[in-house]
């Protein structure tokens, strides 16, 4: 029946219309209080998977894999944490920002080499080596949320160097 009404009032043509962001932005409208219990467990979660990869960091044998795989998962839940704040289409879109472009393709980059290093090369100091470009890049795209951060750090850096 509701197939029915919405076809008879218009509203099927408009939903084909709709973009693929616009379909997905209209599936996210939770609430402000789901919002942040979203983001509130996302984060804890990515929080805890990046402890607990610490920890197993220390396991003979098997533990810088189990590193490599719960550090990379908890940056990917912290960073699909903000999404629920945001909404994901808005979040997308910030992460393409001019100023943030090089850093999400230099975080999202090292996610996807961190991974590969640990199983298709099996090289773990390369894998370690992704990892702190990571850390690195993860801080990098974070602190550009901040205004006028980033700024101060390169200038603080030029007069260390000079």
């Amino acid at each position: 029946m509701d197939k029915l009404k919405s076809v008879l009032s218009g509203e099927e043509a408009r939903r084909d219309d709709r973009t693929v962001l616009e379909t997905v932005n209209e599936a996210s409208t939770l609430g402000w209080g789901t919002r942040l219990k979203g983001f509130v467990a996302c984060f804890v979660i990515g929080g805890a998977c990046t402890v607990l990869g610490v920890c197993m960091l220390f396991l003979p044998r098997i533990g810088l894999t189990l590193f490599i795989v719960f550090y990379t998962f908890g940056n990917v839940c912290a960073l699909c944490s903000t999404m629920f704040l945001m909404g994901p289409v808005k979040q997308l879109k910030r992460m393409c920002d001019k100023t943030r472009a090089l850093a999400t393709t230099i975080m999202i980059t090292c996610l996807v080499l961190t991974l590969c290093a640990a199983f298709w090369w099996k090289n773990f100091g390369l894998a370690l080596l992704f990892c702190i470009l990571q850390i690195l890049s993860f801080s990098w795209y974070s602190l550009s949320y901040i205004p006028c951060v980033r700024e101060a750090i390169l200038k603080m850096v030029s007069m260390c160097l000079r």
